[in-house]
């Protein structure tokens, strides 16, 4: 697979409802706008994009909310990938086939440019922190995301919460990863908002890979979604609005970092334990 050094990413920084409709058209002008104002190579769009859920709803709503990555919401976004001719990412709530859990799996989709779907990742460390317990109703996915050689390099990919865990983001880096997606949906909260851009820069800097945090914008969620470049520049930002944020990604950046900072073939993996 051929891979361009240069390539546009938008970030759509977007809230979602809990009306699946009002998010597919959203995405649809999203992806259009993308396409026509910002030349958009890929997309990537939050966590749990399919749907958001107040504070307060029936736990049963939300789970029935639950769809496998064939139904109808996935199927739609594909159709629409191939429409404009862009890779995608989203977040979604997918069904699971274990009939003795009630839970769902919280799902990153990638899709290409012809519709179909080149990878998935279930969430596997849950947000069960400042009061929230995501594992009531998400169950845990049981490996790590795989990086994917793409037109634009090789993307690796968590979500959200994992920003916590720098294993994870090592993980990435380990397997080849040039740029890591992070579909987001960061909480409101004291002191959240630091964390955000201090977690963020942390996982670009010390695996000299981009990383495209993307979050969540409404009452709940903070925006602010960014771009760190391998150097632990903040290259993007989002502000508290919901809005297109597009960048022009330089895989020779990537390249130009790890010549001048080789902190990857330092490591001495026999010490760690």
């Amino acid at each position: 697979m051929s891979t361009a050094m240069t390539f546009q990413l938008v970030m759509a920084q977007f809230g979602s409802s809990s009306t699946k409709q009002e998010n597919l058209d959203k995405a649809e002008k999203a992806l259009e706008e993308a396409t026509r104002i910002h030349h958009a190579d890929i997309v990537v769009f939050p966590e749990a994009f399919m749907s958001f859920y107040q504070i307060g709803t029936p736990r049963e709503q939300k789970l029935e909310d639950a769809e496998p990555l064939d139904g109808h919401f996935a199927t739609t976004m594909r159709a629409l990938a191939k429409q404009y001719g862009v890779w995608v990412v989203f977040g979604t709530r997918e069904t699971t086939e274990d009939s003795d859990d009630d839970r769902v799996y919280n799902t990153a989709v990638i899709i290409d440019s012809d519709g179909e779907i080149v990878s998935s990742y279930r969430k596997t460390h849950l947000y069960d922190a400042f009061g929230a317990k995501e594992s009531r109703d998400i169950k845990p996915g049981t490996a790590l995301f795989e990086p994917i050689d793409t037109p634009f390099g090789k993307l690796g990919l968590f979500v959200c919460y994992e920003l916590r865990f720098p294993e994870i983001a090592r993980y990435q880096a380990l397997h080849g990863a040039d740029i890591i997606l992070v579909p987001s949906g960061w909480v409101r909260g004291h002191v959240k908002e630091q964390h955000w851009e201090t977690l963020v820069t942390a996982r670009a800097l010390e695996n000299t890979a981009y990383v495209v945090a993307v979050n969540q914008i409404n009452e709940f969620y903070i925006g602010q979604s960014l771009i760190v470049d391998p150097m632990g520049v903040v290259v993007a930002r989002g502000d508290e609005t919901e809005t297109l944020i597009p960048y022009r990604i330089d895989l020779e950046r990537v390249c130009d970092v790890r010549a001048k900072l080789p902190s990857h073939l330092h490591r001495q993996a026999h010490l760690y334990g």
